[in-house]
């Protein structure tokens, strides 16, 4: 692994050039979608008809003081449609895998049995872990070996997750079912009050979307559209259950969101117009509760809202195509941001209110670009067709190191899209904070603690980023898009943190 001389001054790309450039793209992409093959299941199940499967809570094993977790990917079948059985693959279960429940401060290991027949990693997706512990596309467990990384939760209170992230087939695997959730807690985040009886009044909501043959098979074909937009489907799952209802007997609840599609962009919100709080970003609590009405969520990016039930009447939970910014993005709305009816929250009746959320979560420092030592800039950049994905002009090379990053140090980076689609930016071993887009201050909604950031056509994100606990100069990390095939495509980058 060689340490390239890359110049510090990178190419710079206005938004003017970014949409007078990207047209031939974009015109390729609406032409795209006519070659798309329609392979959704002709009777999907009665509408909200199922009840939504919640995944089992795994909180391991304490041995000698260590947290022990077992989890052992396999091939398996799952009836998402009655009396189909689809050929996927989960961890401990034939379809995604369990809730890993872990607090901040002890130690955990986690021993992974790889039963499939060929290769594959786990990658948890938004700790701070040693980089031999990561689980990126370095850490390759071969068919029937196991893997069992070790390392010390370092994590506030959070919704983190898992998933492989095996080089140029992250994409296919998790499509196929190679999920999953993990969720940390800690003691200030349990004397505030919130809901967090597991099942009950706090539940894991893992959005995703699929394509089906007629036969009920899950195919992972990715056409000439799909290598550019991403795999996006026709068919939506929530817990890999298909029109689910979930039903309740309390007066608000609390949903862990996470957007593990392999490209869909979800914008989010309740089909009565209720509003709701957010109360969490994908690195933990926000300073104070959010109040919204809809909410924007990426692949990768995770979301805690609370929603008040009282009233007693169902609410149902769905994404709406669009919004998005930009010529470029207004004609390919339908293709990154679908329209799906998700889940129906089904109270069993009305309830008294339920006491106010609290005013504040959690402390929340402001976001200090002064405090940075060095900037650094990366263009993320696709080519005709959807070929040439690259950051900062290079496709992702397993031999080559892009950025040396020192322990300790706070940075700016510069995130700048210089395509004509949106590409949620993710950076392993860390939660950063974003400072502003396009120099405006970000939403509160977006301003507590992320690892991945949406970063729109022609848009600069600028983020506040600190590497703490580990070095290792043998060892890199990974920064890519989150839209999975883009990332199997080479718009991926590594560093090591010295």
């Amino acid at each position: 692994m060689t340490l390239p001389d890359r110049p510090e001054n990178r190419r710079r790309s206005t938004r003017r050039a970014v949409l007078a450039g990207g047209t031939a793209v974009v015109v390729a992409a609406a032409a795209a979608l006519w070659l798309r093959p329609q392979l959704g299941w002709a009777q999907q199940p009665a509408r909200f008809a199922r009840a939504l499967a919640v995944p089992p809570l795994d909180q391991g094993q304490v041995v000698e003081g260590v947290r022990v977790f077992a989890l052992n990917v396999a091939d398996g079948e799952t009836e998402f449609f009655e009396g189909i059985k689809t050929a996927t693959r989960g961890i401990n279960a034939p379809y995604l895998g369990p809730t890993l429940q872990m607090r901040k401060g002890e130690t955990v290991r986690i021993e992974v049995r790889n039963s499939l027949a060929e290769p594959t990693t786990l990658h948890w997706h938004g700790l701070n872990v040693p980089a031999v512990a990561d689980g990126g596309p370095h850490q390759v467990i071969a068919p029937g070996a196991v893997w069992a990384p070790s390392f010390t939760v370092h994590e506030v209170a959070s919704t983190m997750w898992y998933h492989s992230h095996l080089m140029h087939s992250t994409a296919r695997q998790v499509w196929q079912g190679m999920a999953g959730v993990l969720r940390i807690a800690d003691d200030a985040a349990d004397a505030l009050g919130l809901p967090d009886r597991y099942g009950i009044d706090d539940f894991p909501i893992v959005l995703q979307d699929r394509r089906f043959t007629r036969s009920g098979t899950m195919p992972y074909a990715p056409t000439m559209h799909d290598a550019m937009a991403g795999m996006i489907g026709d068919v939506a799952l929530v817990n890999g259950t298909i029109q689910p209802h979930l039903a309740l007997d309390v007066a608000r609840v609390r949903l862990r969101l996470l957007n593990g599609s392999n490209a869909s962009i979800y914008d989010l919100g309740f089909a009565d117009g209720r509003g709701f709080h957010q109360i969490a970003s994908d690195g933990g609590l926000l300073a104070r509760p959010v109040a919204l009405n809809a909410l924007r969520l990426a692949p990768g990016e995770r979301a805690e809202i609370v929603v008040d039930i009282s009233d007693g009447r169902p609410a149902v939970l769905r994404s709406v195509s669009g919004g998005a910014r930009g010529m470029g993005m207004r004609m390919m709305a339908g293709a990154q941001n679908p329209a799906f009816e998700f889940l129906e929250l089904r109270p069993k009746g009305a309830a008294a209110a339920p006491a106010p959320l609290p005013e504040v979560l959690a402390e929340m420092p402001r976001a200090d670009a002064a405090s940075a030592t060095r900037t650094r800039r990366f263009v993320l950049e696709m080519g005709m067709m959807g070929g040439g994905f690259a950051i900062n002009g290079a496709s992702m090379d397993m031999e080559r190191v892009d950025q040396v990053v020192t322990m300790g140090e706070t940075e700016i980076w510069e995130i700048a899209n210089a395509g004509p689609m949106m590409h949620p930016f993710h950076v392993h071993n860390t939660q950063f904070r974003v400072l502003d887009r396009d120099g405006l201050p970000p939403a509160s909604a977006e301003a507590g603690r992320k690892d991945t950031v949406l970063v729109e056509a022609g848009e600069t994100v600028r983020i506040l980023v600190r590497f703490d606990h580990y070095t290792d100069r043998a060892h890199p990390y990974m920064y890519h898009c989150h839209i999975l095939e883009h990332e199997d495509a080479g718009m991926m980058g590594q560093f090591i943190v010295v």
